[in-house]
């Protein structure tokens, strides 16, 4: 999670087309690979977290549901960045705040 806010932070053109301000009038194949990569992302959250994740009764849906929230927590942070003109940075108290949430 905090390498690809870290990357944000040090491609804020690529964060725009991430998040998808940059992309009003682009292709729509262009939407569709941005769309395939934070479903690989959130894919590998889920796997990570099945891996080695606390054990649980149902832990599929558990690490289906964390990775869902991680995924929308990264897009989150990285329009605000977008938003605020790049100058609150998505990594801005990443550790405290994810202790708070998780």
């Amino acid at each position: 999670l905090s390498w690809v806010l870290q990357f944000a932070e040090k491609n804020p053109g690529l964060c725009r087309v991430m998040v998808g301000d940059a992309l009003v009038l682009e292709h729509e194949r262009l939407q569709q690979r941005v769309n395939l990569l934070f479903d690989k992302l959130e894919s590998a959250f889920k796997q990570s977290l099945r891996d080695g994740g606390p054990q649980s009764d149902t832990p599929t849906v558990d690490a289906q549901v964390t990775a869902s929230f991680l995924v929308a927590f990264m897009m989150g942070r990285m329009q605000r960045f977008a938003r605020s003109g790049f100058k609150r940075l998505p990594s801005e108290n990443l550790q405290a705040s994810l202790a708070r949430i998780l």
